[in-house]
């Protein structure tokens, strides 16, 4: 192999690692759910208890999403603008 089929094999692993990391969460999105309600006073299995685990969830999917779509307007824009680097 040439220089530069080894220097596109490396450039397209590269892009797949990429994106087979982009739907992973964020190391400092790892949260401790529990430990954050159960901090703010309530007790496992109340209703205090299960609306704060679903507002935190409610949180974190529209935080993953909004990360979505950034991601994909920028695409977009470079796909639209392929002048502009």
């Amino acid at each position: 192999m040439n220089s530069n089929s080894l220097l596109a094999l490396f450039l397209a692993a590269l892009t797949l690692a990429a994106c087979a990391a982009r739907n992973e969460l964020p190391v400092a999105g790892a949260r401790d759910d529990d430990s954050y309600c159960r901090a703010n006073n309530a007790q496992i299995g109340s209703p205090e208890y299960i609306a704060c685990r679903r507002d935190r969830d409610a949180q974190q999917n529209a935080a993953i999403a909004r990360a979505d779509r950034r991601q994909r307007d920028l695409g977009e824009y470079m796909l639209n603008h392929p002048d502009h680097p």
